[in-house]
């Protein structure tokens, strides 16, 4: 038996907890600040139809009891809970506990290193292995894509070829194995693709509402394309003078299969599993207007561009398009967030 313990209640969350513990081999936790909200039972079902039942063994609000000889601990939280997080599970972390993130990108290696031990047995994954939703919190959500396949980085860990074998059992997707946490902390993925999109739809923005929640892939445009083509090129560049695999990482033109920004916005808005997501906008009286509180701005700009621009200044590669972009996304939170 596979104990396992999911930090977070978010759409990745809900996902992870259904489909795990719908395996017989697989005990899970859950750790959330609303367990009262939770059901004992998760249910999980994909764009196809397909359904997971997943019976939870605990679902509490106290670290020890949720963490406590879990075999494996995933983390399923934005880049702001990680710090905190990582800090109330660490005294109930045994030697041989794995401790990892779905999501990597926001900064998860880099608070593990400040906050575990030095010896702690680490992974995480290069990009979310589906696309999540939550139907009903705490009892049902909704699978809206798989990957083909998954990238993780292990650190510290004595059989990384066996661990890779249980996260394909676990997933059910096979797995690559990563040569460095650089490989999984930098992504173009949500960093770059979420905070170019949102630079070119409301970097000249006035102040006056839209007429409409703009459809975030659906109405992709082709700035949005261009400017995360020259984001994803300055981030290479960066790439160079770091400790990664060559082919590790993908350039986002390659990801898509496209050539150019021309066939890159045609591909992305019409990738089936992006149908009807909208843009992170609030409804007021006469329309729509940017969500600043939304985690697309405090979730993509201070916890994943942040280490990309940080670490090219630190490495003093020029990137013109990645510090403008970041630069913007900052103030437009600060100055409607105060």
């Amino acid at each position: 038996m596979i104990r396992i313990c999911i930090c977070g209640g978010g759409s990745l969350g809900h996902v992870c907890a259904g489909v795990l513990a719908s395996n017989h081999d697989v005990s899970v936790n859950v750790f959330t600040r609303k367990p009262d909200l939770w059901n004992n039972t998760i249910k999980v079902k994909d764009f196809n139809g397909k359904r997971y039942l997943g019976k939870l063994a605990v679902i509490s609000n106290n670290p020890e009891e949720a963490v406590k000889n879990c075999d494996i601990i995933f983390l399923c939280l934005p880049g702001y809970a990680i710090e905190n997080e990582l800090n109330s599970i660490k005294p109930f972390i045994s030697s041989n506990t794995i401790v990892g993130s779905i999501v990597c990108s926001s900064g998860f290696f880099f608070f593990a290193h400040k906050i575990l031990d030095v010896d702690a047995k680490l992974f995480g994954f290069q990009r979310t292995p589906f696309i999540a939703r939550v139907e009903k919190y705490g009892h049902s959500a909704n699978l809206l894509g798989y990957k083909p396949q998954v990238s993780i980085a292990v650190e510290n860990i004595l059989d990384n070829e066996a661990f890779k074998l249980t996260v394909e059992k676990l997933w059910q997707t096979p797995v690559k194995l990563l040569n460095s946490f650089y490989e999984v902390s930098l992504s173009n993925s949500n960093p770059i693709l979420h905070t170019g999109r949102l630079y070119s739809m409301f970097h000249n923005w006035d102040g006056s509402p839209f007429d409409h929640n703009i459809l975030f892939y659906e109405e992709w445009t082709a700035e949005s394309s261009n400017t995360i083509i020259e984001m994803d090129r300055e981030f290479f560049r960066l790439l160079e003078k770091l400790p990664i695999t060559q082919g590790s990482i993908i350039p986002l033109l390659d990801y898509y299969e496209c050539s150019d920004a021309q066939s890159l916005t045609k591909k992305i808005q019409n990738i089936s599993a992006f149908k009807g997501i909208l843009s992170p906008m609030k409804e007021v009286q006469d329309g729509w207007v940017p969500d600043f509180e939304n985690r697309y701005f405090t979730e993509d700009f201070p916890f994943g561009l942040k280490f990309i621009n940080d670490l090219a200044k630190d490495k003093g590669v020029c990137t013109p398009m990645i510090n403008k972009v970041y630069e913007w996304g900052i103030q437009m939170i600060n100055g409607y967030l105060i």
